[in-house]
C-alpha cells in the first residue's frame, strides 16, 4: 500500500529532521538511539510516511524533548479526509 504524504506528516519530519540537526546527529544516530530502522527515519522526515505515537515518543526521546514538540504547528486539517462512504459519524 503506498504511503500518501500529508501536511501534518510533512509538518512532522521537518520538525524531527530541524531538532536532530540541531542536536548535530545523523538520521544514522537517530536510527540507532530509537532503534528504528534508518530508512525508516529518513521517510518521517521526508514527510512519506506517518509514525504511530509510540514510535514519535520513542524519537522525542533520542532527541531529549516532549513528544508534544514534534506536534508545533499540526491541525486536523492537516490530516487527508477519508472519502465519504455512507457511514455516520459522530
Amino acid at each position: 500500500m503506498p504511503r500518501v504524504p500529508s501536511p501534518a506528516a510533512a509538518r512532522i519530519g521537518e520538525l524531527i529532521a530541524g531538532e536532530r540537526v540541531r542536536r548535530g546527529l545523523t538520521q544514522d544516530d537517530l536510527a540507532h538511539l530509537t532503534r528504528i530502522d534508518s530508512s525508516n527515519i529518513r521517510g518521517y522526515e521526508k514527510g512519506r510516511a506517518m509514525m504511530g505515537i509510540p514510535t514519535l515518543v520513542r524519537i522525542a526521546d533520542a532527541l531529549k524533548i516532549e513528544p508534544g514538540m514534534l506536534l508545533d504547528g499540526v491541525t486536523v486539517e492537516m490530516f487527508g479526509l477519508p472519502a465519504e462512504d455512507g457511514r455516520r459519524r459522530a
